[in-house]
Parts: C-alpha cells; structure tokens; sequence
C-alpha cells in the first residue's frame, strides 16, 4: 500500500480497468482538515460503496481495479491538478478550513498523492492496453444544498465526455436490467471529466463513466448485487465495441 493508491486484481492484455478516484475516506494523521470527524463518513468524503463493489469486480480475471486511498477532501483526484478544487475548500456546505494552505504545501500535497496515482493509472493503461476502462463513481441521494439538485430519483448514472459510444452501449443494459438510469445525471460528465479525460479520452481508449446512487450500495448485499451488474455491463461493452 501507498500513500496515493491501491491495486486489486491481476493484470491481463485488453482486460478491463476500474479506476477509483474516490474510494477512500482516509485522512492521514498530519493532514487537517478543520472538520467534525463524523463528516468523514458522509458522501463528501468518499464515494461510498465503490470500494468494495470494485474488490469484487477484481476477483473476476481480466478485470483490474486501481483505488485512490485519501479522502477527496484532502486531494480530489477527479479534478485537473491546477484546479482550485483539487485541494477544495468547501464541499456541500461545509467549509474545509484546514484546506487554507500555502502553494508550497498545495505543492507538497499533489506530489504526494495526487501525482502518483495518475501516474501510476497511465502505467497500468500503457502495460494492459484494456479493451476499456471503467470509472466508478456513487452519488448521494440528496445534497444539502443546491435545492434544484436537491433530491436524485436516478438509480445509476452514465456519464461521458466527447466519447459516447461505450456509454451508449452502457445506457441501454443498464436499461435492460430494469435500472433508473440518468443518461449524463445526476450531472454531465462535460462538466466533470477530468480523469476520463485525461486517463482515456485524450489518449484514444474506450471508456464510460458510471455514478451509483449511494443508498443502493451501503451494504455488502448492494454491493456484490451491483458488482455483478457491472460485471454483465462490462462483458456487454467489450462484446459491442469488438
């Protein structure tokens, strides 16, 4: 284990990548962060259930799964690295004053753990050449804030940025499996894309981006139930885009 990541799975030639950005909601002993420590079990923490749901997809061969291992409140790693919201000073309402901090300790930071894991991501995309990378997100069912957004009927989401064409493919299984599914909800990955962006898009692999709504996955029946969803909706992918 590192600071910045953690690998489940067994690597294989034009397998599958799970790419975790927000699986943990670690806060190391030297970091903090200015808030109640019960706030680290909600959903602006981590993505809850992801975790455990991309475990069990790793214990299938051919599928591969790289986990971020601190909380996106000390380091969003879905975000671009000059981003003032990649060390975020508020989230849902509540103000992050720890986040305060100097360039040099911005700085300090990103090398620790934001650097590492992307770069640990385009290694294991150059060695696999994965016939698709998944990335897997949850959501919460309803915010604090933003009463426009307030409560999210969507089950799962599937989101994309320029390259939908395996997103497509996602939408219409998941459909099939009697799934509420948001097509670009509970928001528009043209709007938050940076890792699909970067770990996928701009370098010409397949992918889709799938948002679990985090009420169905806290336990470890919802989990394993949308492990094996994702499983059938990945093997659907591969056979499609072959």
């Amino acid at each position: 284990m590192t600071d910045a990541f953690d690998i489940f799975g067994a690597p294989e030639d034009r397998g599958v990548l799970i790419v975790v950005d927000h699986a943990s909601n670690h806060v190391p002993s030297d970091i903090e962060l200015g808030i109640a420590a019960e706030l680290l079990e909600e959903h602006i923490a981590y993505d809850i259930g992801v975790a455990n749901i991309a475990r069990y997809m790793s214990e299938s061969p051919g599928y591969l799964a790289i986990l971020g291992t601190v909380s996106r409140l000390v380091v969003d790693l879905n975000r671009f690295s000059d981003e003032s919201g990649v060390i975020p000073e508020h989230s849902d309402g509540v103000i992050l004053t720890g986040n305060a901090i100097s360039d040099e300790q911005r700085k300090a930071r990103l090398e620790r753990f934001f650097h590492p894991y992307h770069v640990r991501v385009a290694e294991l995309i150059e060695d696999m050449d994965p016939a698709m990378v998944l990335f897997l997100h949850s959501f919460t069912p309803q915010l604090r804030t933003n009463g426009t957004e307030a409560k999210r009927p969507w089950e799962i989401g599937v989101l994309y940025n320029e390259y939908e064409t395996a997103s497509r493919l996602a939408i219409q299984f998941l459909e099939q499996e009697n799934l509420v599914v948001g097509d670009q909800q509970p928001y528009s990955g043209k709007d938050l894309h940076a890792t699909m962006k970067r770990q996928a898009e701009d370098i010409g692999k397949a992918y889709t981006e799938i948002e679990i709504r985090q009420d169905l996955v806290t336990d470890e029946t919802g989990q394993r139930r949308f492990a094996e969803i994702m499983l059938r909706m990945c093997e659907k992918i591969r056979t499609g885009l072959a």
